[in-house]
């Protein structure tokens, strides 16, 4: 199982290594526009009282990056279940279905954390004050938690949908309402209580939380259960296109 699960990443990272300064240069592009319009422009007009705007920006920015990149890294197993056909081929290998998906996923985690990794640099270049030096274990943990759920939920809804344009529509009514509504770019204690309620239970919320205030084991426990659940799904799944 173990050699299964590091020949599915080895694989991706051959592809990966490739395509690393392309890689880089993209992940490196939108953070650092975040961080000019909304840390150094629209942050100066902004005080907190825990800090400054630039100081809260940055764990928003992280956990929605993570989002993202874990997310759009598994879309390629859509194109090979409808477009190359080659889901099959996996599924006939001597290799445990879950391997191939565990691998997978923690491909996603690899690249969100090389993205993570350059954000913190270009942070600490704009003058950030950040807890990651205070909290690492945490911060990782949020960090490897959150991409490990969206990229189950980017591998069951490859597994489900039929198009690109559907694969699409997830990104518009999931992810890009959590981009802005989970405490990425404010406060979720500035909301009506109801959509305060909401927004809480979703795991992007709690990811920018435990980035940004340190431990805390309720939202580390609720990361943890959407992880399993959503692991348990999308090998549930990728089994039954066997069937």
């Amino acid at each position: 199982m173990f050699e299964d699960v590091l020949t599915i990443m080895w694989r991706d990272w051959i592809v990966l290594r490739r395509r690393l300064k392309k890689f880089i240069l993209s992940r490196l592009v939108t953070p650092v526009l975040y961080l000019v319009a909304f840390g150094w422009g629209l942050g100066k007009n902004i005080n907190l009282a825990s800090g400054n705007y630039l100081d809260f920006l940055v764990p928003g920015i992280i956990a929605l990056n993570t989002m993202n990149v874990s997310y759009m890294s598994i879309t390629t197993v859509h194109a090979e279940r409808v477009y190359h056909k080659s889901l099959e081929e996996y599924l006939s290998a001597p290799i445990e279905p879950a391997a191939f998906v565990i691998g997978k996923i923690l491909s996603a985690v690899v690249r969100a954390l090389i993205s993570t990794a350059l954000i913190l640099g270009v942070a600490i270049i704009f003058g950030a004050n950040l807890k990651f030096f205070s909290e690492p274990l945490n911060f990782f943990i949020a960090v490897i938690l959150n991409s490990m759920i969206f990229g189950s939920i980017c591998f069951c809804a490859a597994l489900k949908v039929q198009t690109y344009e559907e694969l699409a529509q997830v990104n518009t009514y999931l992810l890009m309402p959590m981009s802005f509504l989970c405490g990425t770019f404010f406060s979720t204690a500035e909301l009506p209580p109801a959509v305060r309620f909401v927004i809480e239970i979703l795991p992007l919320t709690h990811t920018s939380f435990l980035l940004r205030e340190g431990f805390n084991l309720t939202s580390l426990l609720i990361l943890l259960i959407y992880a399993i659940f959503l692991l348990w799904l999308a090998t549930r799944m990728f089994k039954k296109l066997s069937i």
